[in-house]
């Protein structure tokens, strides 16, 4: 087997041995199962350091080509269903079947505006003629970039905040590519970011988002290519940068003007905060994913992504080897939406809702003395001292919430559990009673870390 690794290598760098040995993986000559030589074994058959051979195998695991089992070695992972290894669906308790399902992280339904009257008020428009047309309603694009809080070089419309995220992802990064995000962050970023194998580095953060100095640090320890941040309503705690901070980490940013930033304003019109963006200081290398989903409905589909040029130019042509464009139909029922003033005052009545609803979950909760924190969005972050012991107490109450492990690059202080307030219209006192029990310690069992952290996540 060493003589097979060896033979396929021809680039002795970390990432090209784990592009070979990926390679051998793929075509079937290394079998699943198959128990691969040692560190350093491999490292003195290619006349390498044991630390860049430990590196390749660190961007396989990873990838999930490969696992390591301890004193038994390291292995050729099995055909896993691809479900089994995404932190995203480790998160939803509807599996579990329970009458309050307060996992889930999404808006409510009943505060979303009605689709239905905007598409009456489009009526018979043509709003898609030809496959030539251009793929932003010209209307939505000047509407869009009059409330941008910096001038994009390029601004386009795609499937959603996760499609742009993606697509941006694809566009810029390459396998073994050191990538800085928030710790916590979004799990089903955390996924797609493994998925293209990039090196995920947890950046900590405080009440007001990244710390500065944890991100000077993370940027002079690792030469990344891209910071991936939630600038306000940040998922799960609910953190807002304000405009001191953004001012702080924009000047440390100055020592990596190769770093690209990916803002994802994923609650957009929800969001309480106001918009705060580094593309004010660095809008040359600043990319912007502004979201309608939370705020004007999942079914639409829609976000808009601004940035440089030469991004959204990649990002636009690679579009066009697949779905081209975001439906026009939709852009124009959301042009509506975003014009109408009855639909103004009604997202502006959500936001008040949801801010209400998340006020008065956590003052219950502070309360009876649990940390926890909500400051804006639609989810609550609590401390728990053991995640899995929190979550099978809240079950038996018929309550499911999202375990914090799948959120945490790095495991954080504690356990925690996030809870989607937006969904909480009353009964607070009697809620949190039921979730303040779910944060006392038990007697048996240490037991932390009911979720695993993927190898060789920092």
């Amino acid at each position: 087997m060493l003589t097979l690794i060896t033979g396929a290598v021809q680039d002795r760098s970390a990432r090209g041995i784990a592009a070979a040995v990926s390679r051998l993986i793929t075509s079937g000559h290394l079998p699943a199962g198959a128990r691969l030589p040692t560190v350093r074994v491999v490292a003195s058959g290619l006349g390498v350091s044991p630390t860049t051979v430990s590196e390749a195998w660190r961007n396989l695991i990873l990838a999930g080509a490969i696992t390591t089992r301890g004193r038994s070695g390291t292995f050729v992972s099995g055909p896993l269903p691809p479900r089994a290894r995404l932190r995203y669906a480790q998160l939803s308790g509807a599996r579990l079947n329970l009458p309050r399902d307060l996992s889930t992280g999404v808006p409510d339904p009943l505060l979303l505006p009605d689709l239905s009257e905007a598409l009456r008020r489009i009526g018979d428009g043509r709003w898609s003629g030809s496959y030539l047309d251009v793929p932003v309603l010209p209307e939505l694009e000047t509407l869009l970039l009059q409330g941008w809080p910096y001038p994009p070089e390029r601004l386009t419309v795609v499937d959603g905040a996760m499609d742009a995220l993606d697509r941006v992802a694809g566009a810029v990064l390459r396998y073994g590519d050191h990538v800085l995000v928030e710790n916590p962050a979004f799990p089903p970023l955390l996924d797609l970011l493994q998925a293209v194998g990039a090196t995920v580095i947890g950046v900590p953060m405080d009440s007001a988002g990244i710390i500065p100095d944890a991100l000077q640090k993370a940027i002079r320890d690792y030469r990344a290519v891209a910071l991936f941040l939630q600038p306000r309503a940040h998922n799960p705690t609910g953190t807002s940068m304000d405009a001191a901070r953004a001012a702080l980490l924009a000047n440390v940013l100055l020592e990596a003007p190769h770093l690209l930033l990916v803002e994802d304003d994923h609650a957009g019109d929800i969001a309480t905060a106001p918009v705060v963006s580094l593309g004010r200081y660095l809008p040359e290398r600043t990319v912007r994913v502004a979201s309608f989903s939370k705020s004007h409905g999942p079914d639409l589909r829609l976000a808009a992504v601004g940035g440089p040029g030469h991004v959204l130019s990649a990002v636009a042509d690679r579009r066009l080897l697949g779905p081209g464009w975001s439906s026009r139909l939709l852009q124009g029922v959301l042009l509506d939406l975003l014009t109408d003033p009855g639909t103004v005052a009604r997202v502006a009545a959500a936001r008040s809702a949801y801010a209400e609803r998340r006020s008065s979950l956590l003052k219950a909760l502070h309360a009876r003395g649990v940390n926890a924190m909500a400051a804006d969005g639609i989810n609550l972050w609590m401390e728990v001292p053991d995640q899995q012991n929190a979550l099978v107490a809240l079950a038996a109450h018929g309550v499911a919430a999202a375990p914090g492990a799948p959120f945490c690059v790095t495991p954080l202080d504690s356990d925690h559990l996030r809870i989607t307030a937006g969904l909480v219209a009353d009964g607070y006192d009697d809620l949190a009673d039921v979730l303040a029990a779910a944060t006392f310690p038990t007697t048996r069992g240490s037991g932390r870390r009911g979720l695993a952290h993927p190898p060789g996540w920092r």
